[in-house]
């Protein structure tokens, strides 16, 4: 089994992420807990150990789960906000929350040049 490395700005959004397991409680985690209290331990290591996390709270967070659970191939960057992200196709060049924002923007140039040509052409 592969063990993910996390460098320091995704252990950073991890760390934030141990919070919402429903086994982290004040630090501890309930599943090791055999009648003495036992560390997190996806919440002090740079690996991804857990298994509980990596299947159920990791997939909250959709960027970090894509820099991590993919191959270096399959990861792109938003060309928009710089965000990584898994393409659905081999032409996708924005994240999901941008492609949305980037199509309105382009149709809105696209009727407003259509628009200025239909007036121009009518006088």
């Amino acid at each position: 089994m592969n063990i993910p490395r996390m460098n320091y700005p995704q252990y950073r959004k991890a760390r934030r992420l141990t919070h919402e397991c429903c086994n982290y409680c004040n630090g501890n985690c309930l599943l090791l807990d055999d009648g003495e209290e036992c560390v997190c331990v996806q919440s002090i290591s740079y690996s991804l150990l857990c298994r509980w996390f990596r299947a159920a709270v990791l997939p909250l967070d959709s960027g970090l789960c894509a820099e991590l659970e993919t191959s270096r191939d399959e990861v792109k960057r938003c060309c928009e906000c710089g965000a990584s992200f898994v393409p659905n196709s081999n032409r996708g060049k924005y994240c999901p929350i941008c492609a949305v924002r980037v199509r309105r923007r382009k149709e809105a140039e696209r009727q407003r040049k259509r628009y200025l040509l239909s007036t121009h052409l009518g006088r």
